[in-house]
């Protein structure tokens, strides 16, 4: 153990890569106690560490309250382990972490940075495993998305958590409770929280799976909100997607590296269990993507099919109401010939020759017949009537 941290040490001063944080500025000044906010238990939890232990043969012999402390104690016990539990940490606290286990400057900043993809790697002695946990929240039908990045060294394990998923707290209960599988060691901690990611995806899955039942009782119902649902849901599998599909390589380089450096057998086989739910998850939401997909396409359709339904209602209407019109249009047409005649007859001049006619209004009569009765079957032969 000695060895080990004078070498961290010595290799340190080499590290030129370690940004120096910037002084921190004062801090503000603490309100006394009548003016202590209520909120502060949640600033509290938003800081770095979540909890801290030191373990050997599988059994928590100290709980530090700072990394100072953790690494002293460390130091202290030759046959020890430390599991240090971060949540959203400083730059300073991750480079204090870097320069005491000699963690690779890529893998500290992929956890500054945080937004990185499912990856396993491996940095001398030290692996660096990314992972994205899920969580289903049903008031809001939606899946939640958080990030853990593990350093797995010989004698610990970091975790550094972005977001609410998992609840490390308890796979730290869980491996306390089975302190045979604890003293294991770093690989036994990596496989629980592996576990823990992986059987967060089963509510996940199950909480999909119901909303895509209901999407399909919506899109034979003619919701119009639909498609939105539809949309959102098919984003949420796609990130879905990658944060599983990376798994399943991951998973068989860790098991093919586990039978490599010869861990446990058992827990070889804790990992292979691992892997088979990460491949029928990884299976469930490419089915899912599929059946999104599809039920867009049926989505599309019959709402082409409704407006062409509309449409065609439309033009069924404008058709009947143009067959109204050329009615209307023949008939007033009809009528309007007597009135025309009898009006120009109405007008009474003096020089109309047929004012003073015996045969006038004969005449005119049957002028308006044969107009009318013309006209009647010029529109009849054109189905205007």
């Amino acid at each position: 153990m000695s060895d080990r941290r004078m070498r961290t040490a010595s290799r340190a001063k080499k590290h030129a890569w370690r940004r120096r944080p910037a002084p921190a500025p004062a801090p503000p000044a603490r309100p006394g106690p009548a003016e202590a906010p209520p909120v502060a238990p949640v600033q509290k939890d938003q800081g770095s560490i979540a909890q801290a232990a030191l373990y050997r043969d599988g059994r928590r012999v100290s709980t530090p309250d700072s990394l100072a402390e953790t690494f002293r104690e460390l130091r202290e016990q030759p046959c020890g382990m430390a599991w240090i539990g971060l949540h959203r940490p400083t730059e300073a606290e991750l480079l204090s972490l870097a320069e005491e286990f000699d963690l690779h400057e890529l893998a500290v900043e992929d956890a500054m940075e945080a937004h990185q993809r499912p990856k396993l790697e491996r940095y001398g002695d030290t692996l660096f495993v990314v992972l994205r946990a899920a969580r289903y929240l049903d008031a809001q039908e939606e899946v939640d998305f958080g990030e853990l990045h593990v350093f797995v060294g010989r004698d610990f394990v970091i975790t550094v958590r972005h977001g609410a998923a998992p609840d490390l707290s308890a796979v730290r209960r869980r491996m306390e409770s089975t302190p045979e599988l604890l003293a294991l060691g770093p690989e036994a901690v990596l496989y629980a929280i592996l576990d823990a990611v992986v059987d967060g995806y089963a509510p996940v899955v199950a909480g999909v799976q119901i909303d895509i039942d209901e999407i399909e009782t919506e899109v034979f119902g003619g919701d119009p909100a639909v498609s939105r649902r539809i949309y959102e849901l098919a984003r949420e599998m796609v990130e879905f997607q990658r944060a599983t599909r990376p798994l399943v390589g991951m998973l068989h380089a860790l098991m093919a590296g586990f039978a490599k450096y010869g861990t446990d057998e058992e827990l070889q086989r804790y990992l292979r269990d691992v892997a088979d739910h990460v491949t029928h998850t990884s299976e469930r939401v490419d089915g899912f993507r599929q059946a999104l997909a599809d039920i867009l396409t049926v989505n599309s359709t019959l709402v082409t099919q409704q407006q062409n339904a509309e449409m065609r209602a439309l033009a069924e209407a404008g058709f009947e109401q143009n067959e109204e019109i050329k009615k209307i249009s023949s008939w007033a047409a009809i009528l309007f010939a007597p009135t025309l005649v009898g009006t120009i007859y109405g007008m009474n001049f003096d020089n109309m020759p047929e004012l003073h006619w015996a045969g006038g209004y004969p005449f005119a009569v049957a002028l308006m017949g044969v107009v009318c009765v013309s006209l009647y079957f010029i529109f009849k032969h054109r189905d205007w009537l």
